[in-house]
């Protein structure tokens, strides 16, 4: 454990961070599966889970949490098994 405040301190902000960041990535995988799932079953509403899934992976691409090219393979290959 530090013993500097500020280090204190920073301690505690990127333990914050972690965890809204973890949950912003945790939000994103569960949207892909959820539109992977669909896709799988043949489901209805395969338009507006895709919507939501990119909106996922653009927020999470904002924030810097993945890389931008990263968050345009994904949507790529969430819109091509779509296509399918």
């Amino acid at each position: 454990m530090p013993n500097i405040e500020s280090a204190i301190k920073r301690v505690r902000t990127s333990e914050k961070s972690n965890e809204a960041n973890s949950a912003k990535m945790s939000k994103m995988r569960t949207a892909m599966k959820n539109f992977e799932k669909a896709v799988e079953a043949n489901a209805d509403n395969q338009q507006e889970l895709l919507v939501a899934a990119t909106r996922e992976i653009d927020i999470v691409s904002a924030k810097g949490l993945i890389h931008q090219n990263k968050a345009n393979r994904e949507k790529s290959r969430l819109a091509k098994k779509l296509a399918k």
